[in-house]
């Protein structure tokens, strides 16, 4: 199995920022791909960014300029640095990884539990 724990959310003013980490853990075999996802009430989730192993990125169109996502292959971890937050923003923000376990050779989507953002004056 594998775990993602999030970190880093909370309540921040329009116009400032906030960073998002996520830590994997588990039976990891190998990791393909990292993302954050968000989802805001009465809305489906929605990709915010992803980043590969290569490293190769790709950020929603209402992110980009504003969000930046990186890894850190050695310790499975994958951050968001979001600046020039706006209220629109406000969602449960959700780790993703591509992975598969050292039992599998399957790759399969694992999920954070999420953490919350909210911008607010």
């Amino acid at each position: 199995q594998v775990r993602l724990v999030e970190s880093g959310g909370g309540l921040v003013q329009p116009g400032g920022s906030l960073r998002l980490s996520c830590a994997a853990s588990g039976s990891i075999g190998s990791i393909s791909a990292m993302g954050w996802y968000r989802q805001a009430p009465g809305k489906e989730r929605e990709l915010v960014a992803t980043i590969t192993s290569g490293p190769s990125t790709n950020y929603a169109d209402s992110v980009k300029g504003r969000f930046t996502i990186s890894r850190d292959n050695a310790k499975d971890n994958v951050y968001l640095q979001m600046n020039s937050l706006k209220p629109e923003d406000t969602a449960v923000y959700y780790c993703n990884a591509r992975a598969r376990t050292i039992y599998m050779f399957r790759y399969a989507d694992y999920w954070g539990q999420g953490t919350q953002v909210t911008v607010s004056s």
